[in-house]
């Protein structure tokens, strides 16, 4: 079963929380909600396409940050992922 969060943001500060979201790696969907609580932006993740889809997705997201002053980022996470990545950094 997959693992999700959710984090409030402001604006300003929501493409710099998905950049490192991604960076993580074992995020497979990250959905974007504006204060009402409405999808605004859906960005289904895989291993192997983020790379060339970060510069369209920035622009994306940078065009949803100046519409909204605060927001709610979804994380769907791969709930393998998050042991076997911290257990590998401890050894």
């Amino acid at each position: 079963m997959d693992q999700v969060e959710e984090f409030k943001v402001k604006g300003d500060e929501l493409l710099g929380r998905i950049r490192e979201l991604i960076a993580e790696g074992n995020v497979r969907r990250v959905t974007i909600k504006n204060s009402d609580g409405k999808t605004m932006l859906e960005i289904p993740l895989t291993i192997g396409v983020v790379g060339a889809l970060i510069a369209p997705v920035a622009a994306a997201i940078g065009a949803v940050a100046a519409l909204v002053t605060e927001c709610t980022i979804s994380v769907t996470r791969d709930e393998g992922g998050d042991a076997s990545s911290e257990d590998a950094g401890a050894e």
